[in-house]
């Protein structure tokens, strides 16, 4: 009995061994992608059961999808200082456990996809994720996805890690992840493993495709067994559209929501930056930061409670024709300023769901003005709020395959394919032209992080000249004199530099080779470690490009 016990355990640590040096085969692959699904799945359920009970217990509300409703009847003074008192705890958090004060969200999901090997932060993502958790639960205005996606990040990540998974399982593995945890965030499976593979990794390699799909259902069924399968949002009557007549309109509608989530994206950077500004020039602590725009959030929702947390009741109302035109056009401008000042104000919280919201109120509000002036070609208002939601989501998340899939799902409605699709179409390609392609790749262009044009634009930022120099002792290195007259002139570049920084070098000076060097404390001369060649740099741009191309065609 022991031998067969010891030979048990034998076989656990050997295949636990192999799995660490060679990396899990593709059934193993896949059962891992289950277990990350499941694990995500728990883990949104788990952010959005917190966030109800935040906000059960703040609010005293008993139906968080009723949230607005119930908060007309609130005393004004706890509208207003509800949102105060958790930017307060979010800014302490934040202030506490990340470097920069700033809530990890989508974007930096994708900064690790693309360049750290499909991992991201730890510390700071569960900050992050508590910190959202509160804001949404106090009145913020903004998403769930954002934090979700991270949270379920963070749980790839880890795996990764303890099988030493390469950067191409690391990514697939991050993929499972975040396509688990929009499944199990919206009941949406079939959007949710798109949107793991659009937005975050990217591209649609054959090979990532089963596993994240693994993932996505198990996400889905977390969802279901808790929530059952009603979809988010309710139709009170089917959409009907007036096929060729009608089409023109949704153009229109698509480019008029294209425009409106340019100005959304704009607003929300343009409010960042002065908050920067602001905290910068009157010297307030960054932990003050969320505080002050939780009291601005919360005089906002002394008049409009509609911007309390995610908003379904809502969008729900927008979809379903219950508002009036001049309603339907407030809500717009207010949630789209509330939203701003919640992610400017750096309390947490993602872009979707109020991009959701925007664009069901934007579309409703057209298509009420286009059915009173064409009454008899028009199909139901509802439709084009249903439109519109897709269309400024699209744009906002530069998603429109997914964010077409996951209206569907949302609503149950299969039936007005043709103008949500038109309506997106037209607003992400009109979106993409006057920001870069996204909100969140935006994001990371703002830090100087340039994902958008493609891995030709990032890969170079990925190798540190370290890595690619011939060091002085190389039986090829470059001649030490000449080094040395070059760096007297200041031509040389730093070992901790990226390829990025060093290749225009090269192409303004025409050399061959670069000084590499060590930068002393204070005043002290560099120190000579060795050289850049540029057929090094080249060589290893080509490879890094090639592995690239081979994992997006596998």
């Amino acid at each position: 009995m022991q031998d067969q016990i010891d030979g048990i355990v034998a076989a656990w640590v050997g295949g636990w061994q192999v799995l660490r040096e060679k990396g899990p085969s593709q059934v193993t692959f896949w059962f891992i992608a289950l277990s990350i699904g499941i694990a995500a799945g728990f883990a949104a359920l788990f952010f959005r059961k917190g966030i109800d009970a935040l906000q059960h217990a703040l609010y005293g509300v008993d139906d968080v999808r009723m949230m607005h409703s119930f908060a007309e009847g609130l005393p004004w003074y706890l509208i207003l200082l509800i949102p105060v008192g958790g930017g307060l705890i979010v800014g302490l958090i934040l202030h506490w456990f990340t470097p920069d004060a700033r809530v990890r969200s989508v974007a930096d999901v994708i900064e690790g996809a693309a360049l750290d090997n499909g991992r991201v932060e730890t510390r700071a993502g569960l900050a992050s994720a508590l910190a959202s958790m509160i804001t949404l639960g106090s009145g913020g205005s903004s998403g769930r996805e954002g934090p979700v996606v991270h949270l379920a990040a963070l749980i790839s990540s880890r795996v990764s890690d303890w099988i030493r998974a390469d950067g191409v399982t690391g990514r697939d593995l991050l993929g499972c992840a975040v396509a688990a945890a929009v499944s199990a965030s919206f009941n949406a499976p079939i959007a949710g493993a798109l949107f793991a593979l659009e937005v975050v990794l990217r591209h649609f390699a054959v090979h990532a495709f089963a596993p994240i799909v693994i993932a996505s259902a198990a996400g889905t069924v977390i969802n279901r067994l808790e929530f059952g399968g009603v979809t988010e949002f309710s139709l009170i009557e089917e959409g009907t559209l007036q096929f060729y007549v009608e089409l023109p309109a949704f153009v229109i509608l698509g480019l008029l929501s294209g425009l409106i989530a340019v100005l959304f994206m704009r607003a929300t950077f343009w409010a960042d930056d002065m908050g920067t500004l602001i905290q910068r020039a009157t010297g307030i602590p960054r932990w003050l930061r969320p505080a002050a725009a939780g009291l601005m959030l919360g005089a906002i929702a002394v008049w409009f409670p509609h911007i309390i947390g995610v908003g379904y009741e809502t969008t729900s109302a927008a979809l379903t024709g219950q508002l009036l035109l001049h309603e339907a056009i407030v809500f717009t401008i207010v949630k789209a300023a509330a939203a701003s000042i919640t992610i400017a104000g750096r309390m947490g919280g993602g872009v979707f769901s109020p991009s959701l919201m925007i664009g069901a109120l934007a579309g409703l509000a057209f298509g009420l003005i286009a059915t009173a002036l064409m009454p008899d070609v028009s199909g139901s208002q509802s439709l084009y709020a249903l439109a519109g939601m897709g269309a400024v989501a699209a744009a906002v998340l530069g998603a429109p395959i997914s964010t077409t899939l996951i209206v569907f799902e949302l609503t149950g409605d299969w039936q007005t394919g043709l103008a949500v699709m038109v309506a997106v179409s037209i607003s992400t390609a009109l979106a993409s032209r006057l920001v870069h392609r996204s909100f969140f790749l935006t994001q990371l262009e703002r830090r100087n992080i340039h994902l958008a044009a493609g891995p030709q634009a990032y890969l170079l930022a990925m190798f540190r000249v370290g890595r690619v120099m011939r060091p002085m002792d190389h039986e090829n290195a470059a001649p030490e004199d000449k080094l040395l007259t070059l760096v007297e002139q200041g031509v040389y570049t730093e070992t901790n530099a990226t390829l990025e920084r060093a290749l225009p070098i090269f192409e303004r000076t025409g050399l061959d080779f670069v000084p590499v060097v060590q930068l002393a404390p204070g005043d002290g001369p560099p120190a000579l470690e060795g050289a850049l060649f540029h057929v090094d740099a080249l060589k290893a741009y080509n490879k890094a490009l090639a592995a690239t191309a081979a994992e997006e065609h596998s």
